[in-house]
């Protein structure tokens, strides 16, 4: 075989290894991509969706229980953890589904204990999400809470004067209760300090307790007054009674 024939062969072996050489490479290319494919389809990302994120009870008593549910969706493409509800008071209870998948929903309820709200309210909970765009949103509860039995102005009452003054203070008792109510008796811990007047203002919902100071001596007093009624959510009213009685000072006489 002559050299030009020699070199000729070489030339066509040569496209052969390199063809397989590129060959390789490219195969090697596609599974590699092919194989990466799926994990960055498979990450997705999950998208918190919600109507409402306050709820209003209106008027209420103050002594049940206050439970509402927040419905949540998830329109992303990758489950949505609800990581963390916290309300911020220790009266409201939080119960919820962790994780809702893709396309799902799930439910957040609070619950307010009882007698942990008072005249018109809000309870707050910020609820923490894996949404990257909603990484926290609030939640609210409002209304406006009536006590089944009003006390007005306190429950606490302050007597402050010279020992023989008529000092006086009057408590109003108003009942909410959708029945007849009566106060049927009452006490008190401090009979030589106090005295008591118990009237009906309006027969079976409003009665005046007028409470007199009749100490002589200068100091200080505490005690309470019980009043019983027949109501069997608030059978037993209770009054603080504070009395503080000095002399006049010397420059004032």
């Amino acid at each position: 075989m002559s050299d030009a024939q020699q070199s000729t062969n070489h030339q066509n072996r040569q496209p052969r290894w390199v063809a397989i050489l590129w060959a390789v490479l490219f195969l090697g290319t596609t599974v590699i991509f092919w194989g990466a494919a799926p994990s960055i389809a498979a990450a997705g990302t999950p998208r918190a969706s919600i109507a409402q994120t306050t709820f209003d009870f209106g008027k209420i008593f103050e002594n049940q229980p206050l439970t509402h549910t927040f419905v949540i969706k998830n329109t992303g493409t990758a489950p949505l953890a609800i990581e963390y509800v916290d309300p911020d008071c220790a009266c409201t209870v939080a119960n919820y589904d962790k994780t809702i998948p893709p396309g799902g929903q799930g439910a957040i309820t609070l619950t307010i204990k009882p007698y942990s709200v008072i005249h018109q309210f809000k309870k707050d909970a910020k609820v923490t999400l894996n949404d990257p765009e909603h990484h926290t949103m609030n939640l609210s509860l409002t209304g406006v809470a009536q006590p089944f039995i009003e006390i007005q102005p306190s429950y606490i009452v302050r007597l402050e004067g010279a020992p023989g003054d008529p000092v006086q203070k009057e408590v109003r008792f108003i009942s909410h209760l959708p029945s007849p109510w009566k106060i049927t008796g009452y006490s008190t811990t401090i009979p030589d300090k106090i005295e008591i007047n118990l009237k009906p203002e309006v027969p079976d919902q409003v009665y005046d307790l007028d409470v007199r100071n009749v100490c002589q001596q200068a100091g200080r007093y505490a005690g309470v007054i019980y009043l019983y009624t027949t109501s069997k959510e608030r059978p037993r009213l209770i009054v603080r009674v504070f009395g503080e009685l000095y002399l006049p000072s010397a420059g004032g006489q």
